[in-house]
């Protein structure tokens, strides 16, 4: 199967060194956009990952993935970013990240995933897995087997 492809819009203020995406930025598949209040990305036929959105699977196939790449407390700020009419999926199940979060001022929901952990796990329920994506994730083995205990 051919890479899925992935338009990545990341929040001005996320920074790239601790972004867990900051190892794909030369692969072909992926788009890296910076989310400045005036960028309007016509979204249209993209699948949206959303926490609070009908789970992803298999008959998603075929289309190109957009994430939106910050902090939760930024997250809506990338969102009027977006126009158009995307179709909005989350991860299934009950997965959650191993990535140590330390936010004391505002709390994450509970399903939320590092960018990276997202994107693995959306490609791997489109068809697409490709653990290169994880290659330099700090807390791939642990993600991994969190992934394996949810039976995906």
């Amino acid at each position: 199967m051919t890479a899925v492809a992935t338009t990545v819009i990341r929040h001005p203020k996320e920074r790239i060194s601790k972004c867990s995406l900051r190892f794909l930025h030369d692969r072909p598949e992926m788009t890296f956009l910076r989310g400045k209040p005036d960028l309007r990305f016509d979204a249209t036929g993209f699948i949206l990952l959303a926490v609070d959105a009908p789970p992803l699977s298999l008959a998603d196939q075929g289309l190109p993935l957009l994430l939106l790449d910050s902090t939760w407390r930024w997250l809506p700020q990338l969102n009027a970013c977006v126009t158009g009419e995307p179709i909005k999926r989350s991860i299934p199940g009950s997965l959650h990240t191993a990535y140590p979060r330390v936010s004391k001022t505002f709390e994450d929901p509970a399903g939320g995933l590092a960018s990276i952990e997202a994107l693995y796990v959306a490609r791997k329920l489109l068809g697409d897995e490709d653990p290169e994506l994880l290659h330099d994730y700090h807390w791939k083995d642990e993600f991994l087997a969190i992934v394996k205990n949810a039976g995906l």
